[in-house]
């Protein structure tokens, strides 16, 4: 239902760009973003956001870093990171709101399909 890619190794302060395609009822969800979990640590949220979010909702940790936008007409999620750190280093996963569901949500429970995951991995 949601297919990632991108993802990778970089240097700290380098970029990397994640996608994620929605299909089946998932490309019917209105709202769809990115969770990350390193070794060791919870699962937390990203970013997230819709057709009419404008720049979406970001966590603080990536804030001026990380920019995320969504392609209504491929069913589709970008998260743009930029200036990336050792601490950004994890496996980061979409997902996809229930279908309906118009207003975006920090905890993970709240989401109702999920991609794979894909490593971003951030050397210092």
């Amino acid at each position: 239902q949601l297919q990632a890619s991108g993802g990778g190794y970089v240097q700290a302060g380098g970029s990397l760009r994640l996608s994620c395609a929605a299909s089946g009822r998932a490309s019917s969800s209105s709202i769809m973003g990115w969770f990350r979990q390193a070794p060791g640590k919870e699962r937390e949220f990203v970013a997230a956001t819709g057709p009419h979010f404008g720049n979406g909702v970001i966590a603080d940790s990536a804030k001026g870093r990380f920019t995320i936008s969504f392609d209504n007409t491929k069913n589709t999620v970008t998260l743009q990171m930029n200036s990336l750190k050792p601490e950004d280093t994890a496996v980061y996963y979409c997902a996809a709101r229930p279908i309906g569901i118009t207003v975006v949500s920090r905890a993970s429970s709240g989401y109702r399909w999920w991609g794979q995951g894909t490593q971003v991995t951030v050397s210092s």
